[in-house]
């Protein structure tokens, strides 16, 4: 269906629940929260992961995990898109076609995901490797000394313990997980910030929609402050009344 948007006056164009602008900055919005979430929650995972190891007594894996902190932290995320997007499918490709065998094609949704999942993951693993060396030693030695199994003290003692220490922390890297998602407009894909430029650049509206989608990032931040501020003060809570 074709859209007549010069017909359109500006309320038109703004209101979520029209079939103009506005529905593309909603549709923009919910792209870039579905790459944030996904992104955020393997970036938790490979942090958790990652904490784990560089704590542990194997020299190898906290050398290369420390490569992996470091170097993600050095790199601008938009070289490191770009190397995602362009560069790697044609690694890939390479090695896979002097095997015979066929390509494979990274698209901009599993871009997004694997950039900010990676950035995420190296900053998450500094935020939770800190947060469980917080934790009283003597509790995961009394665990020992009862000869409790090591996956029952990761997931009985050390999580619980540490959430609240790395939540501060994890706020914020939830923050910037929502605003990295407008670094992806670089690969053509219309997460909000694109489908705002798109809305400006076919209305001549642009302080108009770029303050519309500056608006929607601020209220996605406010909304995730009130959530976070939530959860502290629950694991606190929690905290005080377990010890």
């Amino acid at each position: 269906m074709l859209i007549d948007y010069q017909s359109m006056s500006l309320w038109e164009l703004l209101a979520f629940n029209s079939p103009g602008w506005g529905g593309a900055l909603l549709s923009g919005l919910v792209l870039s929260l579905e790459i944030a979430v996904l992104g955020y929650v393997f970036g938790l995972l490979i942090g958790l992961l990652g904490a784990i190891g560089k704590l542990s007594q194997n020299l190898l894996l906290t050398d290369l995990l420390y490569c992996y902190t470091t170097a993600v932290r050095a790199i601008p995320e938009l070289v490191l898109i770009l190397l995602i997007y362009f560069a790697l499918p044609n690694f890939i490709n390479d090695v896979l076609y002097s095997f015979g065998f066929n390509g494979v094609e990274i698209n901009g949704f599993f871009a997004g995901v694997l950039v900010i999942a990676f950035v995420q993951g190296a900053y998450a693993t500094e935020v939770i490797r800190s947060s469980i060396a917080a934790i009283p030693k003597g509790q995961i030695e009394a665990a020992h000394a009862f000869a409790i199994p090591k996956y029952k003290i990761l997931y009985r003692i050390v999580i619980p313990s540490m959430i609240p220490h790395a939540l501060p922390g994890l706020s914020n890297l939830w923050l910037i997980a929502t605003k990295d998602t407008a670094l992806l407009a670089v690969v053509g894909l219309t997460e909000l910030t694109l489908a705002a430029k798109q809305a400006a650049g076919a209305s001549k509206q642009q302080l108009t929609f770029l303050l519309a989608a500056g608006m929607l990032y601020l209220l996605v931040s406010l909304l995730s402050e009130v959530l976070f501020k939530y959860l502290i003060k629950r694991t606190e809570k929690g905290q005080r009344h377990g010890s």
